[in-house]
């Protein structure tokens, strides 16, 4: 299905990616004003093509990987433009909207001419509970892995003694970029939490049982283990900072691998629909 919406959104997304990051390569900050405004612009656009595709549907427009995939970047856009607004961290921009607009681009090509279906199996009011509470779990963890990215280029700035913050476009500092990690871990992971419960419970009552241990449950269960570990670890290991920021990232870099492999090439019952 084609809406009038998409294109614009995904337009948006572009060129509020590119003012970010011309904004923080030639130190042109001011003009992050203007980023932050079309990455808002983007995140309406989008929620209105979402829109147009749930009335279609009859439901959460999630039939397979690439509407997921979509999804996936408008929760991660509004998250992230809430953050970039009420924290005043520009400073991310760059990575949140280049992904956002990376992420919608793959969706647009795969959806191209596709036709919306659900299957009657999904079609349950647990469905758009269980997706919802799943992808923005996973939306927390790529804002947790884009402030990672930010605290570590910020470390090694001040390393060097380079300068990392401007009059007029502040950075926040390297302990408080921590506790944003930490705290968008803990959403990410209690959100995937709860939606691995919701899922076992939709589960046994459409297939009469909780778990079938087929390869999108298996590595949603792996990614939970691995995001409690790096939790666990900053409580009673202390691991923080420069070392808490790297795991951050290389757990991501499994979600997002298990994400895209599992749900194109064994997503089972679940359709490709999430991870």
């Amino acid at each position: 299905m084609e809406t009038l919406w998409l294109m614009p959104a995904l337009a948006c997304y572009v060129i509020s990616a590119m003012i970010f990051v011309a904004s923080r390569f030639f130190g042109r900050t001011r003009a992050s004003g203007w980023a932050t405004m079309l990455l808002g612009a983007g995140v309406v656009l989008h929620a209105l093509d979402l829109t147009a595709r749930g009335l279609q549907a009859g439901t959460i427009p999630v039939a397979n990987f690439a509407e997921s995939l979509s999804f996936l970047a408008w929760l991660t856009a509004l998250a992230g433009l809430m953050i970039i607004v009420r924290r005043q961290m520009a400073v991310i921009g760059a990575y949140i909207a280049s992904a956002v607009a990376l992420a919608l681009a793959v969706s647009a090509v795969m959806m191209h001419g596709a036709r919306l279906v659900i299957p009657e199996t999904l079609r349950s009011a647990w469905m758009p509970v269980h997706v919802t509470l799943a992808i923005l779990g996973y939306s927390m963890f790529v804002l947790a892995a884009s402030t990672s990215i930010v605290y570590l280029v910020c470390e090694s700035r001040l390393k060097t003694k380079r300068a990392i913050a401007t009059p007029d476009d502040p950075v926040p500092s390297l302990e408080k970029l921590d506790r944003i990690n930490y705290s968008l871990l803990a959403w990410g992971f209690s959100l995937l939490s709860f939606a691995i419960i919701s899922g076992a419970i939709w589960a046994d009552a459409t297939w009469g049982h909780f778990w079938s241990w087929e390869p999108v449950e298996s590595w949603s269960l792996a990614i939970w283990i691995m995001y409690a570990g790096l939790l666990e670890s900053r409580l009673t290991a202390g691991w923080r900072g420069r070392r808490a920021a790297a795991l951050t990232i290389v757990v991501f870099v499994v979600l997002i691998g298990s994400f895209v492999g599992i749900n194109l090439m064994y997503p089972g019952k679940h359709g490709g629909s999430f991870g």
